[in-house]
């Protein structure tokens, strides 16, 4: 039997101003906006290439805005990807990588390279560099 985890529901204090964020500043493509009621919205969005999807709304969850830490996305080229984040104007940190434990500047081996970005909100994102044939 396969599990695969499909969605991930963000907390969100403004559902119009995150969805801005992540479909026209991170690139998700936007697969659903449904409003059923003045209470319950959906915003269903997938990074691109991904078989995980985030949703964003209103009466989804209970949780606090910003309080979701440590979501993971992984790409091909991290200098690629945080070009794009800069050009869109999302502030991103250094390319990162980690030795005996401790974060240093710069790419580091295989499956070591690292940024970071958060949503209006707060809620935060790493981005790992992948190995090309992983």
């Amino acid at each position: 039997m396969d599990w695969k985890l499909e969605v991930v529901v963000v907390p969100v204090s403004d559902v119009d101003r995150a969805k801005r964020f992540y479909s026209e500043q991170i690139g998700f493509v936007v697969d659903v906006d449904t409003q059923i009621s003045e209470a319950f919205r959906v915003v269903q969005m997938t990074p691109p290439g991904s078989a995980c999807s985030i949703t964003i709304g209103t009466g989804l969850v209970a949780m606090t805005p910003g309080s979701l830490q440590g979501l993971q996305l992984v790409v091909d080229d991290i200098e690629a990807a945080r070009q794009h984040l800069v050009e869109r104007g999302v502030e991103v940190s250094k390319i990162v990588h980690y030795e005996n434990g401790v974060q240093a500047e710069g790419r580091g081996g295989e499956w070591n390279s690292f940024i970071y970005f958060s949503d209006p909100d707060g809620n935060s994102w790493a981005v790992q560099e992948r190995p090309a044939s992983s």
